[in-house]
């Protein structure tokens, strides 16, 4: 019958989900943030510099109250 396939099928979507998922709680264990910031382009890494240079955290929101007056 049709539901034959139900067992094979659940296992193949938790196997295809499981990795994404499982990023999430390794990049909350090892980086105490859960998402991920992209430094593919450019201009995203000069951002993560920056925001690292300013606070110490690229994953914090940055505004002008985080550049220093001088």
């Amino acid at each position: 019958m049709w539901y034959e396939i139900l067992p094979s099928f659940c296992i193949i979507v938790v196997a295809t989900a499981f990795p994404g998922y499982a990023l999430y709680g390794i990049h909350k264990l090892v980086f105490n943030n859960a998402f991920r910031r992209g430094t593919d382009e450019r201009w995203d890494r000069m951002m993560y510099q920056r925001d690292m240079r300013l606070t110490n955290n690229p994953y914090l929101c940055n505004g002008l109250e985080t550049i220093p007056d001088e």
